[in-house]
C-alpha cells in the first residue's frame, strides 16, 4: 500500500484525524518489523482491538496509550498535548495561583 503524508489539521474532520493516527501506529509498528500480534500482546490488548485502532475505529485513550508504551514512542503524548503554558499577567492577576476552573464574569450590581 502506498502512504501518502497527510496532515492533521483544523479542517481534518474526526475521523479523518481518527484514520490517520491508526496509520501512523501501522507505519511505527511495520518499520519496527513487529507483527500485530506482537504488539498487542505487549501491550496488554487484543490483536482485534490493535487492528481497529490501526484502522481508525474511534480507539479508547487506553488503548492508545498502552500501544504508543508497546512501541515506545509514549514520549509522542508530551508532544501532542504539552503541559499548558500560564500567563504571567494571569498569574499575577490570581495572586500567584492558577486557574482551578472555566467560569463566566460576574456581573457587579448596580447599586
Amino acid at each position: 500500500m502506498a502512504y501518502t503524508k497527510t496532515r492533521i489539521n483544523a479542517a481534518s474532520t474526526n475521523d479523518e484525524i481518527l484514520l490517520e493516527l491508526g496509520r501512523r501506529l501501522e507505519r511505527y509498528r511495520i518499520q519496527q518489523n513487529r507483527t500485530l500480534a506482537d504488539v498487542a500482546r505487549e501491550a496488554g490488548v487484543g490483536v482485534r482491538t490493535a487492528a481497529r485502532a490501526e484502522a481508525g475505529e474511534n480507539p479508547t485513550m487506553a488503548t492508545v496509550v498502552k500501544l504508543l508504551r508497546a512501541l515506545g514512542r509514549l514520549e509522542a503524548l508530551e508532544a501532542f498535548l504539552p503541559e499548558p503554558l500560564v500567563s504571567p499577567i494571569q498569574l499575577a492577576e490570581l495572586g500567584g495561583k492558577q486557574r482551578q476552573r472555566a467560569g463566566t464574569p460576574r456581573r457587579r450590581g448596580t447599586g
